[in-house]
């Protein structure tokens, strides 16, 4: 009895041990879990007169700039007359800048720099915007093609998505050359009309006609994608500013089962919808696996050491807790999206009427693909789950974007450049994945350091303004995007 009692006590006193050194360790790798977020930078004051320069920008929302699927039912005039508007608006661009139409209705403006040994630097912005929903207009607070300004907001369809990065770029430059700047390298201004379908005609274009005449690359390039997200973080109350350096790819798959019809008094076991509906069910509860790593690790590893104390524990210590911490992300679909790919059902026909059997039904699926995945694994693994031959899958896509460098001297730039025109000690600088698509991914070839940001403040009820109802932009954050993009430029000389 004597021995079992000493021997238990052993056994348990080796337990105590091994929870201690446990413990130990993950003190010890908390508390070395240090910021990234480098010291505070001196605040560059820059003069906006933010009324004039938001009536600026508000006009330009009054054009119906839309972009759709099929080029031939754009509606160019309005376009046209959004360049006939900037070239009055900002006449010391166009009178220093060279200006080119590209498709009939893209913009690229080039800035020559002193230096031209210098590789050059792509601002970019989109001109186009996606349709109001059809019978919404009324839900509007403000007209959406109003250009309204109205309790301390710049209303209307494009104030976020992406007319703001546009005109906040124009209104530095002009500044700019007022205060007689001229840049030390070339800055290309790339303002295309399709990002929102795709900007196959716009975006491309432009990035082809620039790997010709560059062969040495860009300094680094700078589109919409990210912003200054205030509460959206979990376990940070304060902003944080989340800059893309990667975006994930897409692809559309769409499933077919065909068979035969008939009269739906005699019903086969299952009908070709049914079929359908068994395959999306199956994708549905088959989601793929979530994958802490690449942009999405980089995240953390910079926000993590500013989380409170149980979280920080946590991410720097993913050698335990990365299990857990993953199922813990994918409660929620915002970061569910930042760490796997995702599935969603988005249309399906079949059927023509109620007592007929459909000969056919269809279904789209669209997938946003993690980077470290392809459009072909993707793919093959949905064939997999559905695991039926009567359902035809087949699709087009894109591979994600590669992932960008966010400790590469660029991004460092963009980060001591927010400290400089935003006066707020608790700002977190962080690089993300921009689970969307941007026009920035025709540029990847073209440099190492492209990178998604605009400087707007946002929260959890902006999230669906942006192609939804009630779009708007704060004139306080339009201004300080301006303030943004005038000293970036200014930066980019000593990069």
């Amino acid at each position: 009895m004597k021995k079992a009692l000493k021997k238990m006590r052993t056994v348990f006193g080796l337990i105590g041990f091994l929870v201690l050194c446990l413990a130990a360790v993950l003190l010890f790798r908390t508390v070395r879990f240090q910021s990234v977020q480098g010291g505070s930078e001196e605040q560059v004051v820059i003069a906006v007169d933010e009324r004039e320069a938001a009536l600026r920008f508000a006009a330009t929302l009054t054009f119906p700039t839309i972009s759709l699927e099929d080029p031939a039912q754009v509606d160019s005039a309005a376009f046209r007359e959004l360049h006939e508007y900037l070239e009055v608006t900002y006449p010391l661009v166009h009178s220093n800048l060279e200006r080119q139409v590209v498709s009939d209705l893209s913009l690229l403006y080039t800035w020559r720099g002193r230096d031209p040994s210098l590789n050059p630097v792509v601002l970019m912005g989109h001109l186009d915007v996606v349709p109001v929903i059809p019978g919404t207009e009324t839900d509007w607070t403000q007209p959406p093609f109003g250009g309204v300004i109205a309790d301390g907001y710049i209303w209307g369809r494009g104030a976020m998505d992406d007319k703001s990065s546009v005109l906040a770029i124009l209104e530095a430059v002009e500044a700019l050359i007022r205060d007689g700047h001229q840049p030390a390298r070339t800055i290309y201004l790339a303002f295309g009309h399709d990002e929102e379908v795709g900007g196959g005609y716009g975006a491309r274009v432009i990035a082809e006609q620039l790997s010709a005449s560059h062969h040495d690359g860009l300094a680094f390039v700078l589109d919409e994608g990210g912003a200054i997200a205030d509460g959206l973080m979990p376990g940070i109350d304060g902003p944080v500013a989340i800059i893309g350096i990667s975006e994930k790819g897409g692809v559309r798959l769409e499933l077919k089962v065909e068979g035969e019809g008939g009269h739906s008094s005699i019903p086969p076991e299952h009908t070709n919808i049914g079929i359908l509906a068994s395959a999306i069910t199956r994708l549905e509860e088959d989601q793929f696996p979530a994958t802490l790593d690449g942009a999405a690790l980089s995240m953390f590893r910079h926000i993590g050491p500013e989380m409170e104390v149980l979280p920080r524990l946590m991410f720097a210590n993913l050698w335990l807790f990365k299990p857990l911490v993953e199922r813990e992300l994918v409660t929620n679909p915002q970061t569910a999206a930042m760490v796997r790919t995702t599935t969603a059902a988005t249309m399906i026909e079949g059927g023509v009427k109620s007592n007929v059997l459909p000969t056919n039904a269809t279904a789209v699926v669209n997938l946003r693909i993690l980077p470290g995945e392809t459009v072909e694994s993707v793919t093959e693994r949905v064939r997999q789950i559905i695991d039926d031959d009567r359902v035809q899958v087949s699709g087009t896509g894109r591979d994600p974007s590669p992932v960008s460098d966010p400790e590469s001297p660029a991004f460092k730039m963009l980060a001591r450049t927010l400290r400089q025109v935003i006066l707020d000690d608790d700002l977190v600088v962080s690089p993300y994945l921009v689970v969307g698509g941007t026009d920035a991914r025709y540029y990847t070839g073209l440099s190492n350091n492209v990178y998604r940001f605009l400087p707007a403040r946002i929260d959890e009820s902006d999230i669906a303004r942006a192609h939804g109802t009630n779009e708007r932009l704060s004139v306080e954050s339009f201004a300080t995007s301006v303030r943004y993009f005038y000293q970036l430029i200014r930066n980019s000389d000593g990069l």
